[in-house]
Order: C-alpha cells, then sequence, then structure tokens
C-alpha cells in the first residue's frame, strides 16, 4: 500500500521551518503527516495533519512518537538516536538511519569520518575537554590562529569561532571540541545530494554562499556558483563520494571549502533539508523539499537542476529587536519582479535569529545577486 491519500503516515521530527516546507509537499500529494517538536508554536504544526508537543532529545518522547507513524524522517539533527535505533528494530523506517544521523550529530566523529574514508577536509586535532585544548595551546601542539568547533550542538554560526587569542579561548564553551586549521579560503560552496531507498541519488548544482562577517550565519546563497566547470564538476564528485561514504537516505547537505589553491575540502555535512537549497523552490524543476520525499517513499528523483538563476536572502531579527516580529518595507520588495518571500511563521523575534528567506530569480544570476543586495538592503526584520 502506498502513501498517497492512505492511512499510512509519515512522521517529521522538528517542526521549523524546515518542516513546514517539507509539509507542503506532502499537502500538495495527500500525505498523512505527524510533527513533533518542544514548541507548541511550531510553524509546521499548521500544515500537518496531527502535531505532538514533545523533547527530542528525550528517548521516551520520540519513542512514542515514532511507534505511530510508517515512515520517520528528520528537519533537525538534534535527536535522540537511541530511540530511533529502537524504532528500526520495530519495523519503523527510519530516514537518515539511526546510525548515520548520530554519526553527524558529532562533529568531531564527522571529521575522523572523513579523515577514516580519504575524504579531503581541513587539518584538525580533537580533544575531549576545553581544558584539553588549552593544554594543547601551552605546550605549543596547537597555535594561533585556529578555528574552534564544538563536537555536538553547532548551527547556524553557534559552536564555531575563529581563536586568535588566549582571551578568544576563555570564551569558548566546555566539552569535546576540535581544533581545526585555519584554511586560506577563496569561497565556501555547498552540494546537495539526494539518495532513495533504492540508491538511485542525484546533485543539485553548486552553490555559493556568502557569509555575515561576525554572525558566521549565510546572508546570500548563490545558484549556480561563480566557479569554473571544472570546479563544479570535482566540488559535486567529491559530494557524491560523501554521500556514498554514508550510505544515507535522503538529503545530504554538503558544505565545501574551495581553496586558494583551488581545492575541494568538506567543511561539514546535514542529513537534511538545508538552507543551501532554499531557492530550490522557485529556481529548480524539482525542490529540496519534494526531492527528499521522493528519497523516503523510493520514487523516481526529479530534475535537479535549474530553470532559472537563484539567489537567496536569509530573512534574520535585526540587532536591537527582541519581541513580536514587524517585517517592515515588505510592500517595497513585492513590487520588485522575480522577488519570492518566504516567512516561517515565528512570532517573537530576536537578532539573528532566522525568520524567513527571499529568493530572487532572473534569467540572469549578477542581475538576481544586484537585486538580492537591494532587497537585504529594504526590507527589516524588527519588533513591533
Amino acid at each position: 500500500m502506498g502513501f498517497f491519500s492512505t492511512t499510512k503516515t509519515i512522521g517529521i521530527l522538528g517542526g521549523g521551518q524546515l518542516g513546514k516546507m517539507l509539509l507542503s509537499t506532502t499537502r500538495q500529494w495527500d500525505l498523512t503527516t505527524h510533527v513533533m517538536d518542544p514548541s507548541p508554536e511550531a510553524p509546521a504544526r499548521i500544515g500537518c495533519n496531527h502535531f505532538t508537543q514533545g523533547d527530542l532529545m528525550e528517548y521516551q518522547d520520540v519513542l512514542d512518537f515514532g511507534k505511530k507513524v510508517d515512515l520517520l524522517t528528520i528537519e533537525i539533527e538534534n535527536i535522540n538516536t537511541k530511540a530511533l535505533a529502537e524504532l528500526e528494530k520495530q519495523g519503523v523506517k527510519v530516514y537518515p538511519q539511526a546510525a548515520v544521523l548520530e554519526l553527524i550529530q558529532n562533529k568531531c566523529k564527522q571529521k575522523e569520518f572523513y579523515q577514516k574514508k580519504g575524504i579531503p577536509t581541513a587539518p584538525f586535532q580533537v580533544f575531549n575537554s576545553k581544558e584539553a585544548l588549552k593544554d594543547a595551546v601551552v605546550r605549543g601542539r596547537v597555535s594561533f590562529p585556529f578555528v574552534w568547533k564544538s563536537a555536538a550542538m553547532g548551527y547556524d554560526g553557534f559552536g564555531v569561532q575563529i581563536i586568535r587569542s588566549n582571551q578568544d579561548l576563555e570564551t569558548v564553551s566546555e566539552g569535546g571540541c576540535m581544533a581545526e586549521d585555519l584554511v586560506a579560503i577563496e569561497k565556501e560552496i555547498g552540494v546537495i545530494v539526494c539518495r532513495s531507498v533504492s540508491g538511485e541519488t542525484v546533485s543539485y548544482p553548486c552553490v555559493e554562499m556568502e557569509f555575515h562577517p561576525t554572525a558566521n550565519q549565510v546572508e546570500f546563497v548563490l545558484s549556480p556558483a561563480r566557479i569554473s566547470k571544472k570546479i563544479e564538476e570535482k566540488a559535486r564528485e567529491v559530494a557524491l563520494e560523501v554521500s556514498k561514504a554514508y550510505q544515507h537516505v535522503g538529503l545530504l547537505a554538503v558544505e565545501l571549502f574551495l581553496t586558494k589553491e583551488g581545492e575541494i575540502w568538506v567543511n561539514e555535512v546535514a542529513p537534511r533539508p538545508h538552507n543551501s537549497g532554499h531557492y530550490s523552490i522557485e529556481a529548480a524543476y524539482t525542490s529540496q523539499f519534494e526531492q527528499h520525499i521522493r528519497a523516503l517513499l523510493d520514487l523516481p528523483l526529479g530534475n535537479p537542476e535549474n530553470k532559472l538563476a537563484g539567489v537567496m536572502v536569509n530573512l534574520v531579527g535585526a540587532e536591537g529587536h527582541q519581541g513580536p516580529v514587524y517585517y517592515k518595507n515588505m510592500e517595497h520588495i513585492l513590487a520588485i519582479e522575480g522577488v519570492c518571500p518566504h516567512i516561517y511563521g515565528k512570532k517573537e523575534t530576536r537578532p539573528f535569529r532566522k525568520m524567513g528567506h527571499i529568493t530572487i530569480v532572473n534569467k540572469n544570476l549578477e542581475t538576481a545577486r544586484q537585486i538580492a543586495a537591494q532587497v537585504k538592503e529594504t526590507i527589516e526584520v524588527i519588533s513591533k
């Protein structure tokens, strides 16, 4: 029995904006969905058939929720993987698989995985505590500057910091971490790979990411990336190699460094829909969200190529504003051709909180990028 217009159910752990956008496909195809999230105001609560409030890191909450569905997926990595493994034993289809998610959750284990598999990545050293890292600095085994990364719970610029002095080192959090070489980077790029249950695999065009200088958040995503055909082919080849190594099911967003020497190194991955793929809703033949659902249900994968150039602008809360959200100048950006806003449904804003995104589509990438800059300057996410 298939999932279309039946009682078979898909569960989504996490009810944020990624879950909300996944539900656009499930609604279109009349697929029955359950969503669990800690917040009763989660954006995805309005698009699913059944909503459950629960703790994603609590074993029993995840187990009880998973028992209600036939197939289970995620929109955030911070999930209790022991519960996922138990659900797999009980016959629930879990994608990405519990073992894959557990490996990816820990950035130190991720890096060691790439090293073991011969996948190019920046040189690094792993430490079981902040004190162990400080001792390595004192003994001269780690030199400034370097990139500190927390082993766990890092996302959207959190858990990553450039360390240039002992004073900087004092500000990082406790716990397992790594010291990664500060690489001379030409561009940060990314490739989203999708792999179905039966192993069919497609990759999206390489995207280019531009970051906020202090928040370490992506501000703009450009598709296609402004790189040579040779680099594009190399990036997609590396991303497919990473996908093959994990043997995951569903989407895998592979973040990459293009070094000054023209090498492609893997930074990190996310086994779910990703910020770097939002442009695909308007610009690609098959959005990343539809592609993920296709993979989970083992349907033929869609065309990942672009119809038009796309540039995505992240909408984040303005500095100095916290409280009920107001999108200032929305009417002005909607007057611009090719501008497509997505508002996530979070009612409270705070500095740098992701509140939405805007995609600009155009036949010409540089024109789209210019409009994106205009949009970024015009719209403000402030509090009332």
